[in-house]
């Protein structure tokens, strides 16, 4: 049965958690690593702080191995090697894995241990991508894939991705995030990019947001439109700074309940509405983050 460390209490200064009525230094040392192993990454750390005997069942290769997930070792380039499976670990939190030949990028969720990934610009659906007079593939030092694609100049926004739903972990909250660069940035200040994520055939969930940063964003009129340009809602978002030093957007958010192996998630980027020229952006890929409840 999962027993949850929050529903534990530490006895101050004895070195011990209690489960109701349950010491859990007194069972066996195969015991408390079966029960840690049914926590979280966050859980065993804690626990390891408590007493000498619970840090040698929450830094054992068995309980960090229930952490990570199946066929693992599918994941790993021979030429890399790990003291433990708890440096594995944190090994695919803090530096994620290029895969399916540099097209996805693959890590862990820290605090979780569920699965996330960053679909390239390659792995995209991109409009007009294969004509150099409106886009162009770059290579650059922050990326991290071989290719990223600049935009230079469309009427035409429109970026699709998608990605099995068995590839994502079960039971499940994630967001995905479409992450760019501004250089030289114009024309996206007026109409708001429309966002969605969702299981392809579904509406999926909404938002929209100028690709133009705040600060950057000008009062201007396109020869096309004779309305003044509207004030954001507070439901339209601006790009955020990460800490990567990239730009990001929130496309929407979906629950994997685990009950569908063979449907796809979708995420897409357009604006076609405004007709007007835009361009001066670099973009990385889009991003699907699990996210942790607090």
């Amino acid at each position: 049965m999962k027993t949850q460390v929050s529903e534990m209490e530490e006895r101050k200064g004895k070195g011990e958690v209690m489960c109701g009525t349950l010491d859990l230094t007194a069972l066996p040392l195969d015991c408390v690593t079966l029960i840690i192993s049914f926590t979280s990454p966050r859980d065993a750390c804690r626990l390891s702080l408590v007493s000498t005997a619970l840090n040698s069942a929450a830094e054992s290769d068995a309980v960090w191995e229930s952490f990570l997930p199946s066929q693992y070792q599918e994941l790993i380039p021979s030429s890399l090697s790990f003291s433990s499976k708890k440096q594995l670990y944190l090994s695919l939190c803090e530096n994620p894995l290029l895969i399916e030949a540099g097209r996805k990028s693959f890590w862990l969720d820290r605090v979780s241990g569920k699965k996330c990934y960053m679909l390239s610009p390659r792995d995209l659906s991109i409009i007009w991508s294969d004509t150099p007079d409106y886009w162009r593939w770059v290579s650059i030092p922050e990326a991290r894939f071989d290719e990223v694609a600049e935009l230079l100049s469309v009427c035409w926004f429109e970026i699709r991705g998608r990605i099995s739903i068995s590839m994502l972990s079960p039971m499940t909250h994630y967001k995905a995030y479409l992450v760019f660069q501004a250089n030289k940035v114009y024309g996206f200040d007026y109409f708001p990019v429309n966002l969605s994520v969702g299981v392809v055939g579904t509406e999926g969930s909404k938002r929209s947001a100028y690709l133009q940063p705040k600060k950057e964003r000008r009062r201007r009129l396109y020869w096309r439109i004779r309305e003044e340009q509207p004030t954001p809602g507070d439901d339209v978002q601006f790009p955020k700074a990460r800490v990567d030093r990239w730009l990001e957007v929130e496309m929407g958010e979906f629950f994997n309940e685990g009950c569908v192996d063979d449907g796809e998630l979708e995420m897409s980027a357009v604006e076609i509405e405004g007709g007007n020229w835009k361009g001066g952006l670099i973009f990385q890929g889009i991003e699907i983050r699990a996210i942790t409840p607090n």
